[in-house]
This record gives structure tokens, C-alpha cells and sequence, in this order.
């Protein structure tokens, strides 16, 4: 794991105990600081300290944490669950006096959650791992970090930059929004790259991470339940530069007029700034698993990313042609009867959804989940490929009206069982059945990988 000697002998109020807060305080109790932490969930209080999931707090009240977003199991991390005694103390966070910082999961709503007003009473910072991670940096082995924000499109940008830097022989890892929190992963050798895929709730719990290089894929409406508008959603993702080091690399994408804007604010950089101009003509035939024009902005983002690391050309042509993709986004799970079946579970708004959708020519599209809007106009260029819509989950109604008279057949299936089932029943050889919800998963799943997971299976029962 990661630790630091800057964190011993301090105090950290640690809010959520998922993943990352799981990591986050097996590493400031390895580097010598006193925790004390709290999660709603009863299960992730024992996972952290068996024999407590039914902890009763010495005093009534109390701040609860509702809200966190739900995460897998933080027994999947590895090494052994503290003792009691060994620092830790589980309580729910109702005194922030005398901390010296509250580490909270991005998933706890800072726009809503009671604990934001506290800890601006008491003068705590409010942090993430990411920040953690910042503050330990001048102690690990010589290295340089990449970090890739956006609305869409950072989970295959940071995976992918990950694979050239592992093809051109450079150590490292990939951390933040994807794969085991950075925390928890082991430092890298002297000259590796740490490729970080930042949402902005992670960015707007750091304050000192200055990236070697800065990546913005775009910006597009999402998230907007935890803003206030979508100029300061914008503003957080802008904040990864503004944190940056001037003579640093930024690698901005220009297709979208928030993120356009973006760059002109650092003009004054010179070839220090990458444009990544919307339409280029790429040949994308050698790269199986990164079709489709979003993919070709994904890539030329990579590429730039890598040119900045000093990955030679060699290199990058074959890393692009030997990427595999991600789990989730754009996933071919089988052929069944000459009918493609596609997990793209991970495309959570209709922005992410839209690409998926042009990249076939008759797709039976199963869609819905828990909205983020009420409307699917980001997907409407591409309904003419649609043969059947299946909606699902709470947006399923809404979205059957939606596209009522827009799309030849659509059908309320309720839940992504039975959307398989009828979809196999309609699809022709050919065909794609595609899972792309344009929707979060909180409705019926854990998470987009638990509802891809799904997916698999209801294909599996196909056979």
C-alpha cells in the first residue's frame, strides 16, 4: 500500500468504508495516524473491524452517513483488518473538533450530506484518497501521474494509456475512478506512470494534485443533482488544471463548448496545451476494440498522452491494435443464432449511450435504469438504428413515451431479464441486442459492473 510519514501522529475522520475508505484507512493507520470512521452500511463497519457490525455509538444522534454510493466489498482489499485498539475507532462523525482532516468517500453528497456544514464549523478540511495520494507523492520513488476527467469516455482514455505505457516496457498502474484504489495498490519503481481516471467528485476533494499530464475528454450534462448548474459541474472539472503545474502537459478536447472554453482559458500554455479537434479522419480497421468516431477521440487523446510520456511511435501503433477494451463499454458477450449481444452497461446518460447506438446498423436497444434527465435527446441522430427499444427500471415508463412514434417498436419490459428475453425473441441474424442504458444502476443494481454482470447471465440462458 501506499503510506506516508506526512499523515503520522495526525487525526482523519474517515467518511465511508467501500472501497476506497476501506484503503484509505488501512494506509493512515500504516503510516502512524489515529482514525476514527463510520459508514451507514452495518456490513462495511465489520468488514473494517469484524466482531462491530453491531456497534451501538456511546451517545444518541449523530451523523449518519446516508448517501454514500454503494461500492463493492472492502474484504476484496488485501492484507488483514485492523484490531481494535491499533488507532481506529468506529463512531459516527457528530464532533470534527480537533481533526486534521475528514477523508469522505466521493460518493457522500457534499451538496446535501449535514457533515459538509460541520467540518466547515469546526476549519477541517474536506478530502478524498486522490488528495492523500497528492500528499504522499514526495516520497514515493520517482514517477509521473496522468489524470483523465470528462463526462464520457475516461474509463476506456485511461485503461488505454495504461496499455502503451505496459507495451513501450514503462511501468505502471491505473487508479482513482477505475480498477483498486490507489491506496491500496503497491508504489511503482522509479519511473513509472500512475494513470489516474478522476470524476469530478474525486477533483473536487483534492487540492494539491498536480498532474504531469491533464487530461479532458469533454463535458456534457451529468451530475447535476450535485451542483449547481452546469457551469460549476464545468468548474470542477476544470479545477485538474488548475492545480497543474503551468509548464505541465493539458490535453483538452474541443467538441463541446464548456470544454472548448476550457482551453482557451489556457491559451497562455502554448505547446504546452493539446487540442483535440471533434471529426478526425482516422484509420481505426487495425483497432478492434476502439471503433466508433468516440473512440477515435479517445485514441488521439491517448496518443497524445503518450507522445508526452516519450512512448514511441512503434509502441502506440501497437498498443492501440493490441488493446482489449473494457469490461462493460462496448463488450461483445456472445453470438447466439447470428444475433451480437453488446454490454455497454457502462454508458450511464444518453451522451454515452449515443455513440453505442451508431455503431450498428439494427439494434434492439435496452434502455433505462435511474435517470438523470428525462429525455434521450443525445441518442436521437441514431434512432433510425434502433429496431425495438426495451425500457427498464424507474425511467422505464418516462423513456416508452419518449420514444413512442420515434422508434418502430417499444416495449415496457421492467426489468433487464425479460428485456433479454423478448429482444432474443424479435432479433433477426445480424441484429445487435445492446444494453445501453443511458442510466445510473442504483434502481435495480449495485452498480453499472453488477448490471453488466447481469446481462451476461440473462445471455448465458439464451444457449
Amino acid at each position: 500500500m501506499i503510506v506516508s510519514r506526512a499523515w503520522a501522529g495526525k487525526r482523519y475522520a474517515v467518511l465511508g468504508l467501500a472501497r476506497s475508505g476501506s484503503a484509505t484507512v488501512r494506509a493512515l493507520l500504516a503510516s502512524g495516524a489515529s482514525v476514527v470512521a463510520w459508514d451507514a452500511d452495518e456490513a462495511r463497519r465489520d468488514a473494517i473491524l469484524p466482531g462491530t457490525g453491531r456497534w451501538q455509538p456511546e451517545a444518541d444522534g449523530g451523523v449518519d452517513a446516508s448517501g454514500v454510493a454503494r461500492g463493492h466489498p472492502s474484504t476484496s482489499l488485501a492484507g488483514s483488518p485492523p484490531r481494535a485498539g491499533e488507532d481506529l475507532r468506529l463512531a459516527p462523525l457528530d464532533d470534527l473538533t480537533g481533526f486534521d482532516a475528514v477523508v469522505v468517500s466521493p460518493g457522500v453528497p457534499l451538496n446535501t450530506h449535514p457533515l459538509a456544514a460541520q467540518a466547515k464549523a469546526a476549519e477541517v478540511p474536506v478530502i478524498g484518497d486522490i488528495e492523500l495520494f497528492a500528499q504522499a507523492r514526495s516520497e514515493l520513488p520517482p514517477h509521473k501521474v496522468v489524470g483523465i476527467t470528462g463526462t464520457n469516455g475516461k474509463s476506456t482514455t485511461t485503461a488505454l494509456i495504461h496499455h502503451l505505457c505496459q507495451t513501450a516496457g514503462i511501468p505502471s498502474l491505473m487508479g482513482g475512478n477505475i480498477g483498486l484504489p490507489i491506496l491500496a495498490q503497491e508504489p511503482l519503481a522509479a519511473g513509472g506512470v500512475y494513470v489516474l481516471e478522476l470524476s469530478s467528485y474525486q477533483i473536487d476533494l483534492t487540492r494539491s494534485l498536480d498532474c504531469e499530464v491533464a487530461v479532458l475528454l469533454n463535458v456534457t450534462p451529468d451530475h447535476l443533482d450535485r451542483y449547481d448548474g452546469f457551469e460549476a459541474y464545468a468548474a470542477s472539472k476544470a479545477r485538474l488544471f488548475a492545480m497543474q503545474s503551468p509548464e505541465h502537459e493539458a490535453v483538452i478536447g474541443i467538441g463541446d463548448a464548456a470544454s472548448a472554453q476550457i482551453a482557451r482559458g489556457l491559451s497562455a500554455r502554448g505547446e504546452h496545451l493539446t487540442k483535440i479537434a471533434p471529426g478526425a479522419c482516422m484509420d481505426q480497421r487495425s483497432w478492434p476494440s476502439l471503433q466508433g468516431p468516440h473512440n477515435a477521440q479517445n485514441a488521439l487523446a491517448a496518443i497524445a498522452v503518450a507522445k508526452a510520456l516519450g512512448i514511441a511511435e512503434a509502441d502506440i501503433d501497437r498498443g492501440l491494435a493490441s488493446f482489449a477494451g473494457l469490461p462493460h463499454r462496448m463488450e461483445l458477450v456472445a453470438t447466439v443464432n447470428g444475433v451480437a449481444y453488446v454490454d455497454d452497461s457502462k454508458a450511464t446518460n444518453p451522451e454515452s449511450t449515443a455513440p453505442a447506438l451508431g455503431a450498428f446498423g439494427r439494434v434492439h436497444w435496452i434502455v433505462g435504469g435511474r435517470p438523470k434527465g428525462d429525455d434521450l435527446d443525445a441518442c436521437a441522430p441514431y434512432f433510425d438504428r434502433v429496431a425495438a427499444a426495451y425500457t427498464i427500471g424507474e425511467a422505464g415508463p418516462r423513456f416508452a413515451e419518449v420514444l413512442k412514434g420515434r422508434v418502430p417498436v417499444v416495449e415496457q419490459a421492467g426489468t433487464l431479464d425479460a428485456a433479454v428475453r423478448h429482444a432474443a425473441a424479435a432479433a433477426q441474424p445480424g441484429d445487435t441486442v445492446l444494453l445501453s442504458p443511458a442510466c445510473a444502476s442504483f434502481d435495480q443494481f449495485s452498480d453499472y459492473e453488477a448490471r453488466g454482470r447481469a446481462f451476461r447471465a440473462a445471455v448465458g440462458d439464451l444457449a
